[in-house]
Protein backbone atom coordinates (compact mmCIF):
# COMPACT_ATOMS: atom_id res chain seq x y z
CA UNK A 1 0.00 0.00 0.00
CA UNK A 2 1.16 3.58 -0.57
CA UNK A 3 2.85 5.45 2.23
CA UNK A 4 0.27 7.71 3.90
CA UNK A 5 2.25 10.90 4.29
CA UNK A 6 1.86 14.32 2.77
CA UNK A 7 5.50 14.78 1.79
CA UNK A 8 6.71 12.87 -1.28
CA UNK A 9 10.11 11.21 -1.46
CA UNK A 10 12.13 13.15 -4.05
CA UNK A 11 14.85 11.13 -5.77
CA UNK A 12 17.36 12.58 -8.23
CA UNK A 13 18.51 9.99 -10.78
CA UNK A 14 22.04 11.13 -11.58
CA UNK A 15 25.13 10.12 -13.49
CA UNK A 16 27.29 12.63 -15.30
CA UNK A 17 28.21 10.00 -17.89
CA UNK A 18 25.78 9.32 -20.73
CA UNK A 19 24.76 5.89 -21.93
CA UNK A 20 24.65 4.22 -18.52
CA UNK A 21 20.92 3.50 -18.41
CA UNK A 22 20.04 6.60 -16.38
CA UNK A 23 16.86 7.58 -18.21
CA UNK A 24 15.87 3.94 -18.72
CA UNK A 25 16.16 3.50 -14.95
CA UNK A 26 14.17 6.66 -14.21
CA UNK A 27 11.35 5.72 -16.62
CA UNK A 28 10.97 2.12 -15.56
CA UNK A 29 11.42 2.69 -11.85
CA UNK A 30 8.75 5.41 -11.96
CA UNK A 31 6.46 3.07 -13.87
CA UNK A 32 7.02 0.25 -11.38
CA UNK A 33 6.30 2.58 -8.45
CA UNK A 34 3.10 3.78 -10.10
CA UNK A 35 2.10 0.16 -10.70
CA UNK A 36 2.21 -0.38 -6.93
CA UNK A 37 -0.40 2.41 -6.56
CA UNK A 38 2.13 5.09 -5.61
CA UNK A 39 1.25 8.44 -7.13
CA UNK A 40 4.46 9.28 -8.99
CA UNK A 41 5.80 12.31 -10.84
CA UNK A 42 8.66 12.21 -13.33
CA UNK A 43 10.46 15.54 -13.68
CA UNK A 44 12.38 15.51 -16.97
CA UNK A 45 15.37 17.78 -16.37
CA UNK A 46 17.37 16.60 -19.40
CA UNK A 47 17.24 18.96 -22.43
CA UNK A 48 17.20 15.89 -24.67
CA UNK A 49 13.75 15.11 -23.28
CA UNK A 50 14.27 11.35 -23.50
CA UNK A 51 12.24 10.60 -20.38
CA UNK A 52 9.30 12.53 -21.86
CA UNK A 53 9.63 10.66 -25.16
CA UNK A 54 10.00 7.32 -23.42
CA UNK A 55 6.74 7.93 -21.57
CA UNK A 56 4.85 8.79 -24.77
CA UNK A 57 4.73 12.58 -24.35
CA UNK A 58 4.60 14.16 -27.82
CA UNK A 59 6.07 17.53 -28.75
CA UNK A 60 2.64 19.22 -28.75
CA UNK A 61 2.21 18.22 -25.09
CA UNK A 62 5.51 19.95 -24.27
CA UNK A 63 4.51 23.48 -25.29
CA UNK A 64 4.66 24.21 -21.57
CA UNK A 65 7.62 22.46 -20.02
CA UNK A 66 9.98 22.32 -17.07
CA UNK A 67 11.92 25.15 -18.73
CA UNK A 68 8.99 27.50 -18.08
CA UNK A 69 9.02 26.45 -14.44
CA UNK A 70 12.73 27.09 -13.98
CA UNK A 71 12.61 30.56 -15.54
CA UNK A 72 9.56 31.46 -13.47
CA UNK A 73 6.93 31.80 -16.20
CA UNK A 74 4.79 28.83 -15.07
CA UNK A 75 3.97 26.84 -11.96
CA UNK A 76 5.05 23.20 -11.93
CA UNK A 77 1.44 22.05 -11.59
CA UNK A 78 0.60 23.87 -14.85
CA UNK A 79 3.07 21.91 -16.99
CA UNK A 80 2.43 18.40 -15.64
CA UNK A 81 0.77 16.00 -18.08
CA UNK A 82 -0.59 12.50 -17.62
CA UNK A 83 0.75 9.32 -19.19
CA UNK A 84 -0.81 6.04 -20.28
CA UNK A 85 0.40 4.60 -16.99
CA UNK A 86 -2.15 5.17 -14.21
CA UNK A 87 -0.75 7.18 -11.27
CA UNK A 88 2.27 8.36 -13.33
CA UNK A 89 2.58 12.00 -14.42
CA UNK A 90 5.38 13.89 -16.18
CA UNK A 91 6.75 17.42 -16.11
CA UNK A 92 8.16 17.25 -19.65
CA UNK A 93 11.27 18.80 -21.19
CA UNK A 94 11.83 20.34 -24.59
CA UNK A 95 14.81 21.91 -26.36
CA UNK A 96 14.25 25.25 -24.61
CA UNK A 97 15.70 23.68 -21.47
CA UNK A 98 19.18 23.83 -23.02
CA UNK A 99 19.11 27.61 -22.61
CA UNK A 100 17.90 27.66 -19.02
CA UNK A 101 21.37 27.60 -17.53
CA UNK A 102 22.38 30.83 -19.28
CA UNK A 103 19.12 32.53 -18.39
CA UNK A 104 19.49 31.65 -14.71
CA UNK A 105 23.17 32.47 -14.32
CA UNK A 106 22.51 35.85 -12.67
CA UNK A 107 19.44 34.74 -10.70
CA UNK A 108 20.06 34.95 -6.92
CA UNK A 109 18.31 31.60 -6.37
CA UNK A 110 19.53 29.93 -9.53
CA UNK A 111 20.27 26.66 -7.68
CA UNK A 112 16.89 26.63 -5.92
CA UNK A 113 14.43 27.21 -8.76
CA UNK A 114 13.31 23.59 -8.89
CA UNK A 115 13.25 23.28 -5.10
CA UNK A 116 10.94 26.30 -4.82
CA UNK A 117 8.66 24.91 -7.53
CA UNK A 118 8.47 21.49 -5.87
CA UNK A 119 7.64 23.03 -2.49
CA UNK A 120 4.76 24.91 -4.13
CA UNK A 121 3.60 21.67 -5.77
CA UNK A 122 3.65 19.75 -2.49
CA UNK A 123 1.61 22.49 -0.83
CA UNK A 124 -0.91 22.48 -3.72
CA UNK A 125 -1.36 18.70 -3.49
CA UNK A 126 -1.64 18.33 0.28
CA UNK A 127 -5.06 16.70 -0.10
CA UNK A 128 -3.84 14.23 -2.76
CA UNK A 129 -0.07 14.07 -2.36
CA UNK A 130 2.50 12.48 -4.60
CA UNK A 131 4.27 9.52 -3.04
CA UNK A 132 7.40 9.71 -5.18
CA UNK A 133 8.97 12.37 -7.40
CA UNK A 134 11.83 11.21 -9.62
CA UNK A 135 14.09 13.74 -11.36
CA UNK A 136 15.84 12.54 -14.52
CA UNK A 137 19.00 14.67 -14.65
CA UNK A 138 21.12 15.57 -17.69
CA UNK A 139 24.32 13.55 -18.25
CA UNK A 140 26.53 16.32 -16.82
CA UNK A 141 27.18 18.08 -13.53
CA UNK A 142 25.73 21.46 -14.51
CA UNK A 143 23.25 23.96 -13.04
CA UNK A 144 20.29 21.73 -13.94
CA UNK A 145 21.80 18.82 -12.03
CA UNK A 146 22.61 21.18 -9.17
CA UNK A 147 18.92 22.20 -9.05
CA UNK A 148 17.97 18.53 -8.82
CA UNK A 149 20.47 17.80 -6.03
CA UNK A 150 19.35 20.89 -4.11
CA UNK A 151 15.72 19.73 -4.38
CA UNK A 152 16.11 16.04 -3.68
CA UNK A 153 15.91 13.95 -0.54
CA UNK A 154 18.22 11.36 -2.03
CA UNK A 155 20.33 10.40 -5.04
CA UNK A 156 20.00 7.24 -7.10
CA UNK A 157 23.03 6.49 -9.29
CA UNK A 158 22.71 4.07 -12.21
CA UNK A 159 26.20 2.69 -12.82
CA UNK A 160 27.15 0.74 -15.92
CA UNK A 161 29.30 -2.33 -15.31
CA UNK A 162 32.31 -1.13 -17.29
CA UNK A 163 35.90 0.00 -16.93
CA UNK A 164 36.32 3.44 -15.26
CA UNK A 165 32.93 3.04 -13.52
CA UNK A 166 34.37 3.69 -10.07
CA UNK A 167 36.41 6.66 -11.30
CA UNK A 168 33.27 8.40 -12.56
CA UNK A 169 31.40 7.47 -9.40
CA UNK A 170 34.10 9.07 -7.24
CA UNK A 171 33.66 12.39 -9.07
CA UNK A 172 29.90 12.26 -8.57
CA UNK A 173 30.23 11.42 -4.87
CA UNK A 174 32.51 14.45 -4.41
CA UNK A 175 29.88 16.64 -6.07
CA UNK A 176 27.17 15.23 -3.79
CA UNK A 177 29.40 15.95 -0.76
CA UNK A 178 29.81 19.58 -1.87
CA UNK A 179 26.03 19.93 -2.21
CA UNK A 180 25.57 18.41 1.26
CA UNK A 181 28.11 20.84 2.70
CA UNK A 182 26.45 23.86 1.17
CA UNK A 183 23.09 23.73 -0.56
CA UNK A 184 21.32 20.65 0.82
CA UNK A 185 22.67 19.18 4.07
CA UNK A 186 19.80 16.66 4.23
CA UNK A 187 20.68 15.01 0.90
CA UNK A 188 21.35 11.28 1.27
CA UNK A 189 22.45 8.47 -1.01
CA UNK A 190 19.46 6.36 -2.06
CA UNK A 191 21.86 3.90 -3.58
CA UNK A 192 23.75 2.73 -6.63
CA UNK A 193 22.07 0.41 -9.11
CA UNK A 194 24.27 -1.60 -11.45
CA UNK A 195 23.03 -1.51 -15.05
CA UNK A 196 23.77 -3.18 -18.38
CA UNK A 197 25.12 -6.20 -16.55
CA UNK A 198 26.24 -9.25 -18.51
CA UNK A 199 27.17 -12.08 -16.19
CA UNK A 200 29.12 -13.79 -19.00
CA UNK A 201 31.56 -10.86 -19.01
CA UNK A 202 34.50 -11.14 -16.61
CA UNK A 203 34.88 -7.35 -16.47
CA UNK A 204 31.23 -6.86 -15.53
CA UNK A 205 31.57 -9.37 -12.70
CA UNK A 206 34.75 -7.67 -11.49
CA UNK A 207 33.15 -4.20 -11.58
CA UNK A 208 30.18 -5.47 -9.56
CA UNK A 209 32.54 -6.95 -6.97
CA UNK A 210 34.62 -3.75 -6.79
CA UNK A 211 31.59 -1.46 -6.41
CA UNK A 212 30.09 -3.65 -3.68
CA UNK A 213 33.44 -3.74 -1.86
CA UNK A 214 33.68 0.06 -2.12
CA UNK A 215 30.11 1.02 -1.17
CA UNK A 216 28.73 -2.00 0.67
CA UNK A 217 24.98 -1.99 1.22
CA UNK A 218 24.59 1.33 -0.59
CA UNK A 219 24.56 -0.82 -3.73
CA UNK A 220 21.15 -2.30 -4.51
CA UNK A 221 21.00 -6.08 -4.53
CA UNK A 222 18.97 -5.88 -7.76
CA UNK A 223 21.12 -5.76 -10.90
CA UNK A 224 19.72 -4.57 -14.26
CA UNK A 225 20.80 -6.87 -17.09
CA UNK A 226 21.78 -5.84 -20.57
CA UNK A 227 18.48 -6.40 -22.39
CA UNK A 228 17.41 -5.53 -25.94
CA UNK A 229 13.78 -4.93 -24.97
CA UNK A 230 14.87 -2.11 -22.65
CA UNK A 231 16.53 -0.46 -25.65
CA UNK A 232 13.57 -0.99 -27.98
CA UNK A 233 10.79 0.31 -25.73
CA UNK A 234 11.54 4.09 -25.98
CA UNK A 235 11.15 3.89 -29.76
CA UNK A 236 7.53 2.97 -29.16
CA UNK A 237 7.01 5.75 -26.63
CA UNK A 238 6.45 3.46 -23.68
CA UNK A 239 8.32 2.04 -20.70
CA UNK A 240 9.70 -1.46 -21.03
CA UNK A 241 7.30 -2.53 -18.29
CA UNK A 242 4.43 -1.76 -20.66
CA UNK A 243 6.21 -2.76 -23.87
CA UNK A 244 7.15 -6.23 -22.57
CA UNK A 245 6.53 -6.78 -18.88
CA UNK A 246 7.91 -10.31 -19.02
CA UNK A 247 11.37 -9.43 -20.39
CA UNK A 248 14.39 -9.70 -18.11
CA UNK A 249 14.82 -5.92 -17.95
CA UNK A 250 11.23 -5.31 -16.84
CA UNK A 251 11.45 -8.03 -14.22
CA UNK A 252 14.61 -6.43 -12.87
CA UNK A 253 13.04 -2.96 -12.58
CA UNK A 254 10.03 -4.41 -10.77
CA UNK A 255 12.47 -6.02 -8.34
CA UNK A 256 14.35 -2.71 -7.99
CA UNK A 257 11.15 -0.85 -7.12
CA UNK A 258 10.28 -3.50 -4.52
CA UNK A 259 13.74 -3.22 -2.99
CA UNK A 260 13.54 0.59 -2.89
CA UNK A 261 10.14 0.43 -1.19
CA UNK A 262 11.42 -2.05 1.37
CA UNK A 263 14.41 0.17 2.13
CA UNK A 264 12.21 3.23 2.55
CA UNK A 265 9.77 1.38 4.81
CA UNK A 266 12.68 0.31 7.02
CA UNK A 267 13.91 3.89 7.23
CA UNK A 268 10.46 5.16 8.18
CA UNK A 269 10.12 2.50 10.86
CA UNK A 270 13.55 3.27 12.36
Amino acid sequence: MPENHATPKIIAVVNQKGGVGKTTTAINLATALAATDRKTLMVDLDPQGNASTGLGIGQKERANSIYDVLVGSAALDDVIVGTDVPKLMVAPANVDLAGAELELIDHPRRSHQLKDALEDLVHTHEADPYDYILIDCPPSLNLLTLNALTSADSVLVPLQCEFFALEGLSLLLRTIKRVQDGLNPDLTMEGVVLTMYDGRNNLARQVQEDVRDYLGDQVFETVIPRNIRLSEAPGYGMPALIFDHRCAGSTAYIALASELLRRNNRLQAA
